[in-house]
């Protein structure tokens, strides 16, 4: 008799949970994946290569609306919860839906999922999806380099094509995205590292993407996406807040775990919060990991030739997961156009196809348009949004430079945001005394052979 298992998930944390936990345990069985949040993952399969002999016709991947009637027809014991940025309420409804039906359900921790490097991990996270952690990923990155360090960056799984060719990726050239098939979401992430020389690691199977990367590396910063915690041992854990949305640190799940684990909680964009709710968000991380050392900092705004849009009519494209499961109204394109004196456009009588049902699921999004691109399809309909909406600037707020990827017909401007910190303790600080510290941990483990030797 054997276990039966089934795994909710959204493409990403699914698969490296079953990777570490359950591919080769002959008394468990997983049966399927659930799929949510990202469009067109049901309906596909786990493939064998990836699953192991074990699953000699992969696994299943169906719609999280079916769970009641999956954990019946294959009498599941097991639910197992594997995916990120929801509230503490949304996981305790799938919890309260499991149970009903017989079902236990299960977290799983960071010691049954975390691989061990055999070089120092920095991870960079967040309490939510939209908090700056990238522009913090990339600070920390050079900061780094700037220390003589060879880094490698394993950013959070976005498996969203051919799992199995998507198996290890490597990214170290602008056409390593093309030759992928990256989808925007992806790009945004990939691009920024790239463009500053940095290699990009990414795929499924995360203990074979670790071992690549090692080759590439002193030093592997692991960029945690949907803020979720990292899939490393981390020697060191840094944590972005965001006081836009002060108590979510305690109410979103993973991002709690993160907060209470973090070395260093970054407040990001204290600029544009009301200092009530920067005061909030200090207060719960004092509360909750007294230990943390706590670094604030600003959300640094700029676009290019914002002077052309005063008093013009702009549409607004803002970085998609931001505004989806991010809960986000607007992103930075909205704070450049408003302080640029620009109008913005509402596109949502011009979009049609599956933009129309983002905003139908996510109805607290603003008058702009989030960048979807999950497949051909829904990068056509993008640019037909672009096309329609009646606007004299398109004003382009993605990491990633939207005019690869779709053409877009209008006059258009870009916007970038970088995190400028506040303050005396810096990250160049914290890094610093870290680096110190790695360097004599290694040199202490090297020494440990000849130590032993000598009978110590």
């Amino acid at each position: 008799m054997h276990r039966c298992i089934l795994i909710l998930g959204a493409a990403g944390r699914d698969f490296h949970n079953f990777n570490t936990c359950f591919r080769n345990s002959p008394e468990d069985h997983v049966v399927a994946f659930t799929a949510t949040q990202i469009p067109d993952i049901a309906g596909r399969k786990y493939p064998t290569e990836l699953a192991g002999p074990l699953y000699p016709d992969g696994i299943p991947i169906v719609e999280e609306t079916h769970l009641e009637r999956l954990i019946l027809e294959h009498c599941v014991d097991l639910v197992v919860f594997s995916y990120s940025d929801v509230s503490h309420n949304h996981v305790m409804h799938l919890a309260s839906r499991a149970n009903a039906v017989g079902a236990d359900f299960m977290l799983l921790g960071a010691d049954s999922t975390m691989l061990q490097a055999q070089v120092p991990v920095v991870s960079v996270c967040a309490v939510r999806t939209g908090c700056g952690k990238s522009p913090v990923s990339r600070r920390v990155v050079q900061i780094l380099r700037e220390h003589a360090q060879r880094v490698a960056v394993v950013r959070h799984p976005m498996p969203y094509g051919d799992l199995l060719r998507q198996r290890v990726q490597r990214f170290a050239s602008l056409e390593d995205l093309n030759r992928h098939n990256c989808t925007i979401e992806e790009r945004e992430e990939y691009e920024p590292h790239i463009a500053a020389g940095t290699v990009v690691y990414a795929g499924v199977d995360y203990e074979a993407i670790l071992r690549e990367a090692e080759k590439d590396a002193d030093m592997v910063v692991w960029d945690g996406g949907n803020n979720d915690t990292p899939f490393f041992r981390s020697d060191m854990e840094i944590v972005v807040a965001d006081p836009h949305r002060a108590g979510h640190e305690l109410s979103y799940y993973p991002g709690e775990v993160n907060l209470r684990r973090a070395d260093v909680v970054l407040i990001n964009k204290v600029d544009t919060a009301a200092e009530a709710a920067v005061e909030l968000v200090r207060r719960n991380v004092r509360e909750i990991n007294p230990r943390a050392r706590i670094i604030e900092a600003a959300s640094r705004v700029e676009m290019e030739g914002g002077a052309a849009v005063r008093g013009r009519k702009v549409l607004v494209i803002e970085d998609g997961p931001t505004l989806t499961h991010g809960e986000m109204e607007y992103g930075a394109g909205v704070v450049a156009a408003r302080a640029a004196g620009a109008e913005l456009v509402d596109p949502r009588p011009y979009v049609s196809g599956s933009l129309l049902e983002t905003f139908a699921k996510y109805r607290q999004i603003g008058p702009l348009l989030p960048a979807m691109g999950y497949s051909p399809k829904q990068l056509a309909e993008l640019e037909a949004a672009i096309r329609r909406t009646p606007c004299d600037f398109v004003v382009v707020a993605t990491p990633v430079d939207l005019g690869r990827v779709i053409e877009i017909v209008k006059p258009s401007l870009r916007v970038w945001y970088e995190v400028e910190e506040r303050g005396e303790l810096r990250l160049e600080g914290v890094l610093r005394e870290f680096l110190v510290l790695a360097h004599a941990h290694r040199t202490t483990r090297a020494a440990l052979p000849e130590l032993v030797g000598a009978g110590h």
